[in-house]
């Protein structure tokens, strides 16, 4: 066991490593530019949604709180005829990066901590970089990206979002496996 004090500079240079990669996947490479489509009338959607006075939350579109009512006449016809599904708005006004990447980062620093945790509770000081490399990266990589998955079944996103986003999963996994492998405590 490896005491989590001697862990702190992995937890916060992965931390580190993860967020500047994610910044460059998504403002040099780009690959998450098809993830999000335009709606071909926005303006009539817009003006739908102000003069419903929706507000910020999240809303399924046909709405049935109450399940027993699936399958009544009135129900079923609303989901044959669409649109079916979620939408998530935001509280209006300018959107500002800082706090979402603040968010961002305070996320992956609690993913790298629980890493740590796992990581020192199962492996002794010493362990070889490969045996680090093995459990940090499987616990990294399912920490970013095992849940995307649910999003895709339940929520019904698109799979190859999913599928982008859990390659960038794989590569925070490795970087941060990288990371606690090379300086893992050898005593």
């Amino acid at each position: 066991m490896v005491p989590l004090t001697h862990l702190w500079l992995p937890i916060i240079l992965a931390a580190i490593v993860v967020f500047v990669a994610s910044a460059l996947i998504h403002t040099v490479l780009k690959i998450h530019r098809a993830d999000y489509q335009p709606l071909p009338n926005e303006p009539d959607v817009r003006a739908a949604l102000n003069a419903g006075h929706v507000g910020a939350g999240q809303y399924m579109i046909p709405s049935c709180p109450d399940p027993k009512d699936m399958n009544t006449p009135e129900m079923v016809r609303k989901f044959e005829e669409g649109p079916v599904g979620l939408i998530v708005l935001r509280a209006p006004g300018k959107i500002s990066m800082g706090p979402f990447l603040m968010k961002w980062f305070i996320y992956v620093l609690v993913v790298s901590y629980v890493t740590a945790y796992v990581a020192s509770r199962t492996l002794a000081p010493g362990t070889s970089y490969l045996g680090v490399f093995r459990v940090v990266g499987t616990v990294a990589f399912l920490s970013y990206s095992a849940a995307r998955v649910q999003g895709a079944i339940w929520r019904g996103e698109p799979w190859s979002a999913t599928v982008r986003d859990m390659i960038d999963g794989l590569v925070y996994g490795l970087l941060t496996a990288s990371v606690f492998g090379w300086l893992w405590p050898m005593t």
